[in-house]
Order: C-alpha cells, then structure tokens, then sequence
C-alpha cells in the first residue's frame, strides 16, 4: 500500500518511516491503512516546543515497530483535518485499528507510556470495541427519538 509522502527515515529496516498525511489523502494514509495495521497519527505544528520534543519520541517507536503505520498532520497546513478531529491542542496522538479511532490524547507521551499504548492497543479485542460503538449508536438513537416525540 501506498502512503503519502514520508518525511524521516528511510523503508530499510530499523530506519523510522514517519508519513506526512493530508485532508487528501487522510481516508488512504489512515483509515484503510488501520484495516492491515496499527496507525499512530501526531498531529502537530513547527512552532510547538511539545511537538517538538515529542517528534523523537515518535520516531524511535517508529524504528522499533516497522509493522505500525507512523503518520504525522502538521495543523496549520491541514486545519481542515485538525478541526474534523477537534484537535484542542497539541501534540495530539490518535490511535487507528480497523478503520476506527480508538485512541486520542492531546499531550505530550514518554516513550515508555508511548510503548504501553502501543501493547494496549495491540491487545484490543475489535470484535468487542464494534459491539460498544454499535451499542453506543444504538442508544443515541434512542435518545434523540425521546427527543423528537417531546
């Protein structure tokens, strides 16, 4: 599969392969791409010292686990992306699996918190996150029919 452009590192191995992802190819780079791997996005500006810190954080994850997609969405040349995901703040990380987020966290991560994320996403069971998010829906429907009949 093809991501977009790649910003650090290089595809040999151990080498960290981060993408730069946009609005364009966001459904690409991160949706479909979750439906084989795990994706990490950090969504960031040049002008964040957070960021900043947290970049090689971000890479040496990606050196460590070449069967994670790494991607990254700078939020002023994508602001469309950042406010579609209500990015407050940042660094934000998000977490994809199955074309599901199933993480976001603004702030800055360690790297060992980072790599606990990384195992506790791992050992997801997504059959049982799709059953919540389809009992989730299932009662906001409920609700808004309540409303609708008041």
């Amino acid at each position: 599969m093809q991501f977009g452009s790649f910003n650090q590192g290089s595809t040999g191995t151990g080498a960290a392969v981060i993408y730069d992802t946009s609005t364009a190819t966001f459904a690409k780079d991160v949706l479909e791409a979750s439906r084989e791997a795990l994706v990490l996005v950090d969504f960031w500006a040049d002008w964040c010292g957070p960021c900043k810190a947290f970049a090689p954080v971000f890479a040496k994850a990606a050196e460590s686990h070449g069967d994670i997609v790494f991607g990254k969405i700078n939020t002023e040349e994508e602001p469309e992306l950042a406010g579609a995901f209500h990015i407050t703040a940042i660094p934000t990380l998000m977490a994809f699996r199955d074309g599901i987020g199933v993480f976001a966290q603004p702030g800055m991560l360690p790297g060992s918190a980072l790599e606990d994320l990384i195992s506790q996403i791992r050992a997801l069971d997504m059959d049982e996150v799709r059953e919540k998010i389809a009992e989730h829906e299932h009662e906001h429907e409920h609700e808004q029919q309540q409303q609708q009949q008041n």
